[in-house]
C-alpha cells in the first residue's frame, strides 16, 4: 500500500482521470510553487478503477474553471488542521479563456496574437465548446 503523509494544511486535487495529472501540473504551473507538491499516478479507485491525485502542501488559489474543463469529475479538497474543511465538485465551465487555442487559421486569434482565446460551452452533454469569434468547434480530448 502506498503511503503519502497526510496534509496539515493545503489542497488535494482528487479523482483526476488516470494519466491527466501532468497536464494539470503544467496548466496550473505547480512547478513555480515554493511548497511540496506530491503527484500520485494510477492510484487504485473504487469509483473509476485508477485515478491520479495531486497534493499541495499550502493553500493556493486554483482556477477551478481550468480544472473543470480538463476533467469535470475532479474534486478539490481544502485541508486545514489535517481535516477536509471544504470539498469542491467541479463542472464544465460555461466559458474558458486562454486554456485552448482556436485551430481555425482564418480566426482573428490567428492574426491578432495578443487576443484572448475565448471558448463558450455550446453542448454540455458532449463537452463541446465553440470559439467566441469564429464559431470553430472545439471538443475536449
Amino acid at each position: 500500500m502506498l503511503n503519502v503523509d497526510s496534509l496539515e494544511k493545503g489542497v488535494v486535487i482528487d479523482h483526476i482521470a488516470a494519466g491527466k495529472c501532468m497536464e494539470i501540473y503544467r496548466v496550473l504551473e505547480l512547478d513555480k510553487l515554493d511548497c511540496s507538491v506530491a503527484i500520485i499516478k494510477n492510484a487504485r479507485s473504487n469509483k473509476s478503477g485508477r485515478k491520479d491525485i495531486i497534493k499541495i502542501e499550502d493553500r493556493i488559489d486554483i482556477d477551478l474553471d481550468v480544472l473543470g474543463f480538463i476533467d469535470p469529475s475532479i474534486t478539490v479538497n481544502i485541508i486545514e488542521g489535517g481535516r477536509i474543511v471544504e470539498k469542491k465538485h467541479l463542472t464544465l465551465p460555461g466559458r474558458i479563456v486562454n486554456v485552448a487555442k482556436c485551430k481555425n487559421p482564418r480566426c482573428i486569434t490567428s492574426v491578432e496574437q495578443e487576443l484572448d482565446h475565448v471558448f463558450l460551452l455550446t453542448d454540455p452533454a458532449a463537452g463541446t465548446y465553440r470559439c467566441m469569434y469564429c464559431e470553430q468547434e472545439y471538443t475536449r480530448p
